[in-house]
């Protein structure tokens, strides 16, 4: 496995060999072993801060490496490792503060009808987790990122597929949080990683892996998703393949505030150069003055972009042939013209299309798939007929967002309630007013959305993120001397918990 320089395409170094299936079933048997070390809660949390600890005194080789294989720049890669630290440490308060294991402790009752034997509810680790990294955050979705950590803080030990894009800044990470478990009194073996494209289909057919955890192309996850529900056992295959993140613009919004939205839609579809998941990949404008307004306003955001570097030159030719592909059609115009801005780089720009085009299946349906990098899909509307038919045919995606003037915000006019219920459906993260790229790590955040955005219900980031990993398990009229400490009347662990179904104080 070789380390490339984006910028140049140039193979950097030797990092790694591909995994053989011998060592994948290796490395999986010595994860498998070393479960039961994980499942001591005060352990696992101290492994977690430890974690980030390390990370944070490997903040310069990792960014150095991360830059160099990424082109994502110094800046973008110091906030991406503050993310992944603060997962890991958030993720070190949940496991402390119990209440993940949804204890719940139902005492047998004759008089229920019918009657109620003694039951005790919680959650359990699933097993070895096989982690596949994204390839545009090499920290915060990648070796040491969500999955990994919220893997961990389930009790359930990792083996990381590492993406071919950063295979350096992998190894470093790796290095990294094996260094803080075994400080931690861990075997080193809970977290590991493997490289190469055969590794990652041995790893998710490996009888004892347990669950995955993927970011990337809908291609790829959904061969991963298909092998994983084939297994002679089917297991969990949480995905996140792509998505489109629509954005509707009233007509009372962009009579309001066009040339803010224009300018706002400009930087959110070029940060990181078009590379983020939540990227903003087709808009509904009004067609008339105030959408023309809204469009002169984005065409002065993005000509003023620079050209920049994707992640790869496989994800730069994809991004001009689609470009191309899509700005050849009737009817479709380029304000500003995206594609090729020199050997090794790309430049923004963005499409226009009558809405009217998309409403039925057609050629044009192709401005309804993900096109990965710096361009966005304006599709100008006449009526709210539009809006409704071009909604009516979009995939799941992981955000959809609204733009409403102030008026429509409050209430006092216009159908915003109506469109909030229309794409509600299509997504797993509403927004009103603001702009998709950017996922903050909080305890009530989703980002997940029905498929293709992912294949599961679940969410990859905030701190529900660790239900993924569990599953429930009840005993029933179990002596109390055989049951486990979190299900015991005396609460010895002192878990939030609820005893006949009420929250016990």
């Amino acid at each position: 496995m070789w380390s490339v320089d984006p910028r140049t395409g140039k193979q950097r170094e030797q990092v790694a060999v591909e995994a053989t299936a011998e060592e994948i079933d290796r490395v999986v048997r010595a994860a498998h072993a070393a479960r039961e070390s994980l499942a001591d809660r005060t352990v696992r949390a101290a492994f977690l801060r430890t974690a980030a600890d390390r990370l944070d005194e490997a903040k310069d080789r990792l960014i150095e490496a991360a830059d160099a294989e990424t082109a994502l720049g110094p800046v973008r890669l110091t906030g991406e490792l503050a993310r992944t630290t603060y997962q890991l440490r958030a993720f070190a308060d949940i496991v402390d503060e119990g209440a993940f294991l949804d204890v719940r402790v139902d005492h047998a009752d004759a008089t229920q009808t019918p009657p109620w034997p003694d039951l005790r509810r919680y959650k359990v680790p699933l097993g070895v987790v096989a982690v596949y990294s994204a390839s545009n955050f090499p920290l915060a979705f990648s070796v040491p990122g969500g999955d990994t950590a919220s893997a961990l803080a389930a009790g359930c030990p990792v083996v990381v597929k590492a993406h071919p894009d950063h295979p350096a800044t992998s190894e470093v990470a790796a290095s990294a949080l094996r260094r803080a478990a075994e400080e931690s009194g861990l075997p080193a073996d809970v977290i590991s990683v493997v490289h190469g494209f055969q590794a990652g289909v041995e790893l998710v057919k490996h009888p004892l892996v347990a669950a995955a955890g993927f970011t990337g192309s809908i291609r790829g996850g959904r061969a991963l998703f298909d092998a994983a529900a084939a297994r002679p056992v089917p297991i969990p295959f949480h995905g996140e393949l792509g998505s489109l993140n629509p954005v509707v613009v009233t007509e009372a919004a962009a009579a309001e505030r066009a040339e803010q939205i224009g300018s706002g839609l400009g930087g959110s579809m070029t940060l990181g150069m078009g590379q983020f998941c939540t990227k903003p990949g087709f808009v509904l404008a009004p067609a008339g003055e105030a959408g023309d307004r809204l469009v002169k306003s984005l065409t002065e955001a993005v000509s003023n972009s620079e050209a920049g570097v994707l992640l790869d030159h496989r994800m730069r030719d994809n991004f001009v042939a689609g470009v191309k592909e899509r700005a050849e059609l009737p009817e479709v115009d380029a304000p500003v013209t995206p594609g090729s801005g020199g050997e090794h780089t790309v430049s923004a720009g963005f499409l226009t299309v009558p809405a009217r085009l998309l409403a039925e299946e057609g050629p044009h349906d192709v401005l309804l798939e993900e096109c990965f990098g710096p361009v966005t899909v304006l599709a100008r509307y006449e009526s709210d007929e539009d809006i409704k038919a071009v909604l009516g045919r979009l995939p799941g995606n992981l955000t959809a967002t609204v733009h409403l003037s102030e008026a429509e915000g409050a209430g006092a006019e216009g159908r915003a309630g109506e469109l909030l219920a229309e794409l509600t459906p299509l997504a797993g993260r509403v927004l009103v007013n603001g702009w998709p790229t950017g996922v903050a790590v909080a305890p009530a955040q989703h980002h997940g959305g029905p498929y293709p955005a992912t294949t599961s219900t679940s969410t990859s980031v905030g701190g529900t993120a660790i239900e993924r990993w569990l599953r429930p398990v009840t005993y029933q009229d179990a002596p109390a001397a055989l049951l486990p400490p979190e299900l015991r009347d005396e609460n010895p662990l002192g878990l939030p918990r609820r005893v006949n179904g009420r929250r016990e104080a």
